[in-house]
């Protein structure tokens, strides 16, 4: 039962009053050869009054006011302070009323008085964090190091966890005590979490290098406790997150590449001090462009965008950001579509844009394989337009963002991004004024439509955890990772350049989802281990879905500025062919003739290649149904 603040108080107060009157006594007795003389009516009458001094000193000073189950070292230090002036009041009254004290009293009156104001509060706090730990959750703390024992106190002041241990890889901390409590190797950890009965490990590792905690990763997987982290040293630096802010395990951390840091001079190249205009700037990647493109301080940043709540909330963040860094750089939003070519060549000139990033396109394979006409419209033709208005208004830079997807593809999405590739390519070798710049890349961490929210989604609801096919890979990188290197790519080779992002080494998903699983604190459900937790099941490829991605169509690459960017030499068409084939596509999405264009897409240069003959566009199919339902009712 909670007991009103006054109350306790009150307690406090009835506490020091028997705590100094105690220790008055004792330092008396303790010193009998000298108060024999004394009167009793004196040694009263001095008691009273620095007793009065003493509880008026530890009000004065808001000892009462302190929350007891929180006491510290500057509580400690105030009672310290406190009964050494009361111990000064003792000897300075004693002098005035003409009793012979000794020293040796007014330091016994010192001690014990100390031993039972500031023990007292002690005992009160330990008997309250001893009670409270009961119903905590016992945890670990991997890394005794500032950000651990930062994390160790707050957790401790908490109603949450209990901190029991720590482990550290350092070995001068290995076998001490920080906090009261042991560090521990990091091999006695799976003994320790069983022996304890530990529910979580707490990760306080906020600037070791990914490669580092994923071998830590690694390492925890097998136990049966969930794993979570603080944040990294930026957010906590930039007041985003405090230490005690505990995330599940980032899964950069998982794939353990870490990143390399941008080349100041191929960053600000083609944005410092000047006009920048980003398609598709409220998307996932186009959003992060944003955000890196405005670390570089353009003179103005143009926000280019469909979606009207995606441009509103990308265009406050921005402004916010302009506002607390002092950035001077004009936000400007603009709804548009890129496939009206007069509305974006209006926007070009209107700003004297210099560069342009072209995120916008539809990326979501089953849904484009469902909507043919619009995902050529919008990835091709939408392509095709930005990058002619931007040369009719002098735009100098254009960088496209391309994907994995485009190589050998096996469905429209990459078809129509390898044809975005071409018609640049042919339009690099039409003229020379705009310089045009392709990068490709795999799946981006976080991005709309990526697999790991969706996991995290299903394994806190229980399961099942929903995977394609037992074998399918994927690349994997980090959308600020991947926006920089796109904005460094586009700085480099000559225009119609394809540029490759090193995505480091494939993961396969169903492993992905396993070590999320585990790192939940939870066992995968199989036919062998009927009782675990969540089960993973497997719902098959989707339409134009690939087992594997590639970045490269062929193996003539070379290395570029950069360590982690490729240059790949690779087929194009004239332009004169590329105007021919995109004649044919408009004239097909025209008619709505979606036979003809998947014909048209097959006979491409671009290697399309789908699993099956099946169309799945839903409109197509739909009008063949209903066709077929006239014919046979007739």
């Amino acid at each position: 039962m909670q007991l009103p603040r006054n109350v306790k108080r009150g307690i406090g107060l009835v506490v020091d009053v028997v705590s100094i009157s105690i220790a008055m006594v004792t330092a008396y007795l303790l010193n009998f050869d000298a108060v024999m003389p004394l009167r009793w009516s004196q040694w009263v009458i001095l008691g009273g009054i620095v007793l009065a001094i003493t509880l008026l000193a530890f009000i004065r000073f808001g000892l009462y006011r302190a929350v007891v189950r929180y006491v510290g070292f500057k509580i400690l230090s105030l009672v310290f302070l406190t009964v050494i002036f009361s111990g000064a009041v003792l000897m300075i009254g004693a002098l005035l009323m003409g009793i012979a004290l000794p020293v040796s009293t007014v330091v016994n009156y010192v001690l014990i008085t100390l031993l039972l104001t500031g023990g007292s509060r002690l005992v009160v706090r330990e008997g309250y964090q001893r009670a409270m730990s009961r119903e905590k959750e016992r945890v670990i703390i991997y890394g005794a190091g500032s950000a651990g024992r930062q994390l160790a106190q707050a957790l401790i002041n908490g109603s949450e966890f209990h901190p029991v241990l720590f482990v550290d890889d350092d070995k001068k901390l290995q076998g001490t005590s920080v906090l009261g409590m042991p560090v521990l190797a990091a091999g006695n950890i799976e003994d320790k979490a069983r022996e304890l009965d530990i529910q979580r490990i707490l990760l306080a590792l906020p600037s070791t290098l990914r490669s580092r905690r994923r071998q830590i990763l690694d390492a925890l997987e097998a136990l049966p406790v969930k794993v979570q982290t603080v944040p990294g040293m930026a957010d906590m630096v930039n007041g985003d997150l405090s230490i005690d802010q505990l995330q599940d395990v980032r899964v950069e951390d998982l794939l353990g590449r870490d990143p390399v840091t941008p080349a100041p001079q191929l960053m600000e190249k083609h944005i410092t001090g000047q006009t920048v205009l980003v398609t598709g700037a409220g998307g996932s990647i186009g959003s992060e462009l944003c955000r890196q493109i405005l670390k570089q301080r353009p003179k103005a940043l143009v926000l280019y965008e469909l979606s009207e709540f995606a441009l509103y909330a990308i265009e406050r963040e921005l402004t916010q950001i302009c506002q607390q860094q002092g950035i001077g750089a004009e936000i400007i939003p603009v709804i548009g579509t890129v496939q009206r070519r007069n509305r974006i060549e209006t926007v070009l000139r209107a700003f004297a844009v210099d560069t342009v990033y072209h995120a916008a396109a539809y990326k979501h394979v089953p849904l484009v394989e469902y909507n043919m006409v619009e995902g050529v419209r919008n990835n091709v033709f939408g392509t095709w337009h930005t990058a002619e208005a931007a040369i009719s208004a002098g735009v100098k830079q254009f960088v496209l963002i391309s994907t994995d997807k485009a190589v050998r593809p096996t469905n429209v999405m990459g078809t129509t991004k390898r044809l975005s590739e071409l018609v640049l390519q042919g339009l690099a070798q039409r003229q020379r004024e705009t310089r045009f710049s392709m990068v490709r890349f795999g799946n981006v961490l976080g991005s709309s439509g990526s697999v790991v929210p969706l996991f995290k989604e299903q394994i806190e609801h229980g399961g099942p955890v929903t995977v394609t096919h037992p074998d399918i890979t994927r690349f994997f990188m980090t959308i600020p990772e991947a926006a920089q290197l796109v904005i460094q790519a586009g700085t480099m080779g000559h225009s119609g350049s394809v540029f490759v992002l090193d995505m480091g080494d494939s993961v396969k998903i169903v492993d992905l989802a396993r070590k999320m699983i585990r790192l939940s604190g939870l066992e995968e459900r199989t036919e062998k281990n009927p009782h675990g937790d969540i089960a993973i099941e497997f719902s098959g490829l989707r339409p134009g879905e690939k087992l594997y991605e590639e970045l490269l169509i062929g193996d003539n690459v070379e290395a570029s500025d950069h360590s982690r960017i490729l240059r790949a030499n690779e087929q194009s068409l004239s332009w004169d062919e590329m105007e021919k084939l995109l004649g044919l596509l408009d004239d097909a999405c025209q008619r709505f003739a979606i036979d003809e264009l998947r014909q048209l897409l097959l006979d491409a240069p671009t290697g399309y290649a789908p699993a099956d003959n099946q169309i799945c566009d839903v409109i197509w199919n739909k009008h063949r149904t209903c066709s077929e339902d006239e014919t046979d009712v007739a």
